[in-house]
């Protein structure tokens, strides 16, 4: 081979090295993001779009949205670092981090989740308080939400004595808060729990006949979701997350957008201590292994 011919295939040899490095290094510049399914898929979709562009926008890299089948997949692709960050409830977070052993780290949560609430819906006349609910068939939302299962029943536990499998008719579980009140409002079950936020949101929009179905008991405050990363999104990565939530602002277009769709008046900073209260009672429900 003549020296010209070997040095332009050096060249060119080099050349699809340099552009394999740059496309991986650009391959790489995803941040992917996944949250609980506890709505609808559209909805779910909706509300991450913006917030997807936002951060886009913060980071510098492309933030892609993945959604996942269920509650546990979404801690499965947090522990297994298939995503980079995911929006948990409390329980999904305990779990997340039982199961990385502490190698996952909540960043920031609504305002609201430092003081978040369940409510108990019915379409039954009969039914008045907790304590009425014995005999009937009621409805949860996923087994691994916290504000449509483990807190209610804890509440049940703790204020009514009830033990769900015991003293109810029928236990079932409708996936997500939204499935909770169609599964109400149809009469498939007497009662149901569900987030208060999701709730609300039902009521605003009139998606829901509240002169037939209505809440008959809300639970006291504890904390509730966050944004969780796993231990290898860098810190300088991390300080981004943390500086571009807490910046939005419900005074901008872009920021009204976005806390309205997340149902929040801003976003607060979070730690692993604020949901020992969480894990204490999945632990006595028999929820956590």
């Amino acid at each position: 081979m003549s020296r010209q011919r070997f040095s332009t295939l050096f060249r060119t040899i080099v050349a699809i090295a340099l552009t394999g490095s740059v496309a991986m290094a650009h391959a790489e510049q995803v941040f992917r993001v996944t949250a609980i399914p506890d709505e609808s898929p559209t909805e779910l979709a909706r509300k991450a779009a913006p917030l997807m562009k936002y951060l886009s926008e913060k980071l510098g890299m492309k933030v892609e949205y993945t959604p996942v089948t269920d509650y546990a997949a979404s801690v499965e692709a947090l522990v297994n670092k298939q995503v980079d960050m995911a929006w948990f409830g409390g329980f999904t977070f305990v779990q997340a981090n039982v199961r990385s052993n502490g190698q996952v780290i909540p960043l920031v949560q609504r305002s609201e989740d430092e003081r978040f609430r369940s409510v108990f819906i019915t379409t039954e006349p009969d039914i008045k308080n907790l304590e009425d609910l014995r005999g009937k068939s009621v409805s949860f939302g996923s087994a691994s939400s916290t504000s449509g299962h483990l807190m209610p029943r804890s509440f049940l536990q703790d204020v009514a004595y009830l033990n769900p499998e015991k003293d109810f008719k029928r236990v079932s579980f409708s996936g997500a808060h939204d499935a909770t009140i169609a599964a109400v409002a149809a009469g498939k079950v007497d009662a149901g729990a569900l987030n208060i936020s999701v709730w609300e949101k039902f009521v605003t929009e009139k998606k829901v006949d509240t002169s037939k179905v209505r809440v008959f008991y809300t639970t006291p405050e504890y904390y509730d979701y966050n944004w969780t990363v796993h231990n290898g999104v860098s810190p300088e990565v991390r300080k981004k997350l943390v500086d571009a939530f807490l910046a939005l602002d419900k005074n901008t277009p872009q920021g009204k957008e976005i806390l309205e769709l997340q149902r929040a008046s801003k976003f607060v900073p979070t730690k692993t201590e604020n949901y020992a209260g969480i894990e204490r009672a999945a632990r006595s429900a028999g929820l956590l292994k």
